[in-house]
């Protein structure tokens, strides 16, 4: 009988070929894929070898979800820049120690009328302070915008035009995203709706119903404005703007609410503009009786002079009251119902009211006079029954008691308390018919996530912006 000879490893192996291959090569595969992964390492290990490495932040790893906004205020004594960051519900974040980054520089971008290019070279170090906060990953998704106030809106010819003209290709040039409409001229109009924006923002009433939101009233040194939201049925009656107008009432959308915003800018009725108003009532002979008794000079505004000597016996409140009525033109004709003063629709009134926040130099003036006794306030809630108080006391005083008594106003100021104050309380109950009793909130700063943010119009704008998905 034949002995079988034994079958080789090569022979095996040819045998059973097909099966190797069907094993092998999937195994092949699935060790390259291992090969060419990057390793996955654990920070913390290097971190315990090498010192000098960071662990990234949670800021670092959230910045995904941070947006941030650049805004320019070329205002008329000098520009300034604003970077704000939100988070994805867009609820501001800190940028740095706090919920802005600021900087500003002197003077204003009027100030190179005649060199718009220069103009524009002037605002480099507050673009270039921004691109330090964006991080690079971000900027082509951040907006910026340059609005301009009374400075470039006093221009004339084209000289204003011209200075956006070559800011229009500074930003352009930057790596922030931008659109031609992001650098204009605002009016008092958008001035007050930003305003209003920011301040409802802020005490966190925007998304909410429009009759949990907020007035405002910004007084100003040329023009007052007034905001709050009104109701459906009210904007339904809102008459319709003349040519040349704005009109009445804005339709703004912010944090998946939409809001009917009544707002108007009195050109003229801010308070030093309310000075001239006033003293232009008087003819060359007569006297004001909304000055302190020793005061003769004169008063000058728009590159206008006015005759302010008072009389003989000094300041008399009731009598200055009477001017100032007229200086507001309380009885002139309205077209409409509910009219203000100077013949505009106050917006009907209503609940978007019913709280009322007034700014600037309503809190100057209070401060000043000692309606707010502490000089660090942010807001204080009082009356306008305390304005005509302080005026019915400071009228009374001549010049050299006024500065006995208020040693630390500016004598600029002191000599026009009277008149101001008078002024304010008469804007507030006269003009916008608000009783002597009411409860306002002089505001300032208003406090934000345990920190107090100014309540300037850039941050409406930012917030705007980015609620609008624009950015």
């Amino acid at each position: 009988m034949r002995r079988l000879r034994r079958e080789t490893f090569s022979e095996k192996c040819h045998r059973y070929r097909g099966v190797i291959f069907v094993v092998c090569v999937p195994l092949a595969l699935i060790s390259v894929v291992l090969v060419l992964m990057p390793r996955i390492v654990d920070p913390h290990s290097i971190a315990a070898f090498d010192s000098s490495f960071e662990l990234p932040s949670n800021n670092v790893r959230l910045s995904e979800q941070k947006r941030y906004a650049v805004v320019f205020d070329a205002g008329s004594s000098g520009s300034r820049v604003h970077v704000f960051s939100f988070d994805k519900d867009l609820q501001l974040v800190k940028v740095g120690d706090g919920f802005e980054v600021f900087d500003q520089l002197k003077p204003g971008l009027s100030s190179y009328a005649l060199n718009p290019k220069k103009g524009a070279a002037s605002l480099q170090p507050l673009l270039d302070k921004a691109l330090e906060v964006v991080p690079t990953e971000q900027r082509s998704t951040t907006p910026v915008l340059l609005g301009a106030t009374a400075g470039l809106r006093l221009l004339p010819g084209d000289q204003s035009s011209n200075l956006l003209k070559e800011v229009d290709v500074l930003l352009r040039e930057s790596s922030f995203k931008f659109k031609p409409e992001w650098v204009s001229i605002i009016d008092g109009t958008q001035e007050g709706s930003y305003q209003w924006v920011t301040v409802n923002y802020l005490l966190k009433r925007l998304g909410k119903s429009f009759d949990e939101t907020v007035g405002i009233v910004d007084l100003g040194g040329g023009s007052v404005q007034m905001g709050y939201a009104i109701s459906d049925e009210d904007f339904a009656k809102a008459p319709k703007a003349r040519d040349g107008q704005q009109s009445y009432v804005r339709k703004m959308s912010l944090m998946g609410a939409s809001y009917n915003l009544y707002v108007h800018s009195y050109l003229n009725y801010g308070l030093l503009a309310s000075r001239a108003e006033i003293l232009k009532l008087l003819d060359d002979t007569e006297s004001c009786s909304c000055l302190p008794k020793g005061f003769q000079g004169t008063y000058t505004y728009g590159s206008q002079e006015y005759r302010a000597s008072a009389s003989v016996d000094g300041g008399e409140y009731e009598k200055c009251k009477k001017l100032v009525i007229k200086a507001l033109k309380a009885d002139q004709t309205c077209e409409s119902l509910q009219c203000t003063f100077a013949g505009v629709w106050g917006g009907g009134g209503g609940v978007g009211m019913k709280s009322l926040f007034v700014a600037s130099f309503f809190f100057d003036r209070a401060l000043e006079s000692g309606i707010v006794t502490d000089p660090d306030a942010a807001e204080a809630v009082i009356t306008p029954a305390d304005f005509e108080a302080a005026a019915k006391k400071i009228c009374r005083l001549s010049l050299d008691e006024l500065a006995q008594s208020y040693p630390k106003v500016q004598e600029d100021t002191r000599k026009f308390l009277c008149m101001d104050l008078t002024y304010q309380y008469t804007l507030i109950v006269t003009g916008f018919q608000v009783k002597p009793d009411t409860k306002i909130t002089l505001v300032k700063k208003v406090k934000y996530s345990g920190s107090y943010v100014e309540t300037a119009w850039p941050l409406g704008s930012a917030i705007e912006l980015v609620s609008l998905n624009k950015v």
